[in-house]
C-alpha cells in the first residue's frame, strides 16, 4: 500500500471551501488504496471553527485517513487582517512552519508527496525526490515572486495537478511543467453526500424558509483571494424577477449585510432575502434542494474566468437543481448552455433576469437541466475518479 503524505498550511477545520476540497481528497486518496495521513498546520482558529471537536465528522468524511498537526509560529489574531502586521505574522508562520516541517520529513518516509501549496512543494524539492512530489495548481499567480515560488514548485515536482486545463496550458507555456508530467483535473463531490437527497419542500421545511418562494440561492464564500465574486449582479436581477428570494449560505456578515441594504435599496422584501450564514458543510447538499435555482454570478476576471473550478459547481449539479452562470472559459468543458446550465454574459442584468425569469415559468426545463447535471456529477466528477486518475498519472509520470 503506496503511503501519501498530503502537506497544507490550513487551519483545520476551516470555514473556506478548501478545508473541504483537502479532507475530501484525502479521503479518496485512501478509497484508492493509499495509506494517507494529512498534516495541517496547528493554527490559532476562530471561536466557531474552534467548537468543532470533529473535523471528520463536521466535513462528513470517514477517518480513514490520519491527521497530524504541526506546530508553528501563529500570531494573525494580533493583527488587522490587511494590514502589514498580517504580512509578517504570515511569513512568520511559513516560516515557523517550514522549519519545523523540514525537520520532521527528514524522519518521515512516504512514497508520495502531495500539497496545493507552492512554498511547501518547493521546500520539498529540497528534501525529496523529484518523482515521489506531486504539486496541486490553484492559481496562475500574477505577481513575479508568486510565479518564481509557483515556478520552482512545478518544475520541483515529478507531477502537476492543475485545475483547470487553462491553467495546464499556461503552466506548460510558461516553462514550469513538462506536458507529460501535468494533467488537468477539475474538482468534484463527495459521491456518498448526494445520493439520500430530500424533496425540495421537505428541505425547505426543516430549513424553515417559505414553501411558496422561488428561490435562487448561492452557497460559498462571497469573496476569494480578496474578489467578489458578483453576488452584486444577482440582486439587481432579481429585481426584475417578481416574487423571487435570494438565499446566501456562507459569509462573511459584513458582505452579506451588504448585499441585503443592496437589497433593500430595489425595493425588494425584507422577508425574501434569506441569509444562514456559515453551516457544516455535511449540511449543504440539503441547502441546495431548497433552491429553485442555483447561481454562479463570477464577474469576467483572469482568476474566475480562466483558473476556478469551483466545489459549489459541481455540488449544484449534483444537488440537481438548475443552473444559471457566467459563460466563463474554466469551466466552458464542464457546461454546456441549454443541456447542464443557462450559460450568461457575466454582469449582463438584463440578460440575468431573462434566463432567471424564463427558468420560473418552465418547470420542465429546470429539471431536465437538473437532471442532466446531476447524472454527469455522479458520473465523471467525483472525488473517487479523480483520485484514482490522478494516481494513475503520478505513477505514470
Amino acid at each position: 500500500m503506496p503511503k501519501l503524505l498530503y502537506i497544507s498550511l490550513m487551519r483545520l477545520p476551516t470555514e473556506k471551501a478548501h478545508g473541504l476540497q483537502i479532507m475530501q481528497n484525502c479521503e479518496a486518496f485512501a478509497d484508492a488504496g493509499c495509506d494517507v495521513t494529512l498534516w495541517v498546520a496547528r493554527r490559532w482558529n476562530s471561536r466557531e471553527m474552534r467548537a468543532v471537536a470533529d473535523p471528520f465528522r463536521y466535513y462528513g468524511v470517514r477517518a480513514n485517513f490520519s491527521l497530524r498537526r504541526i506546530p508553528c509560529i501563529d500570531v494573525f489574531p494580533l493583527f488587522p487582517p490587511d494590514g502589514a502586521g498580517a504580512r509578517l505574522a504570515f511569513y512568520l508562520l511559513l516560516a515557523s512552519y517550514a522549519l519545523v516541517a523540514a525537520f520532521l520529513l527528514m524522519v518521515t518516509r512516504a512514497d508520495i508527496y502531495y500539497s496545493r501549496d507552492e512554498f511547501i512543494v518547493a521546500l520539498l524539492s529540497r528534501l525529496k525526490p523529484r518523482r515521489s512530489l506531486a504539486y496541486e495548481a490553484h492559481q496562475f499567480p500574477a505577481s513575479r515572486r508568486g510565479a518564481a515560488l509557483q515556478r520552482r514548485a512545478a518544475t520541483g515536482a515529478g507531477s502537476t495537478i492543475s485545475i483547470t486545463p487553462q491553467l495546464r496550458a499556461d503552466l506548460i507555456s510558461q516553462r514550469a511543467a513538462e506536458p507529460a508530467r501535468a494533467i488537468a483535473a477539475h474538482d468534484g463531490i463527495r459521491r456518498a453526500r448526494f445520493l439520500d437527497l430530500p424533496e425540495p419542500a421537505v428541505a425547505r421545511q426543516q430549513i424553515g424558509w417559505p414553501a411558496d418562494a422561488f428561490i435562487v440561492g448561492f452557497v460559498g464564500r462571497l469573496h476569494m483571494i480578496g474578489l467578489d465574486k458578483g453576488v452584486g449582479t444577482l440582486v439587481d436581477a432579481l429585481a426584475a424577477v417578481d416574487g423571487a428570494a435570494l438565499a446566501l449560505v456562507g459569509g462573511p456578515d459584513d458582505m452579506a449585510e451588504h448585499l441585503r441594504r443592496q437589497w433593500l435599496a430595489q425595493g425588494l422584501p425584507p422577508a425574501r432575502f434569506l441569509y444562514t450564514g456559515h453551516v457544516p458543510p455535511v449540511d449543504v447538499p440539503r441547502y441546495l434542494r431548497a433552491f429553485d435555482i442555483c447561481a454562479m454570478p463570477h464577474p469576467q476576471t483572469t482568476q474566475f474566468s480562466l483558473y476556478t473550478s469551483p466545489l459549489k459547481l459541481f455540488e449544484y449539479m449534483a444537488a440537481g437543481r438548475a443552473i444559471v452562470a457566467s459563460d466563463l472559459p474554466a469551466w466552458s468543458d464542464v457546461l454546456k448552455d441549454g443541456e447542464t446550465a443557462l450559460l450568461l454574459p457575466p454582469d449582463d442584468i438584463a440578460a440575468w433576469s431573462a434566463a432567471i425569469n424564463r427558468l420560473r415559468f418552465d418547470c420542465e426545463l429546470r429539471q431536465r437541466l437538473g437532471e442532466r447535471a446531476r447524472g454527469l456529477a455522479l458520473e465523471r466528477y467525483t472525488w473517487e475518479a479523480r483520485a484514482e486518475r490522478i494516481l494513475a498519472h503520478i505513477r505514470s509520470a
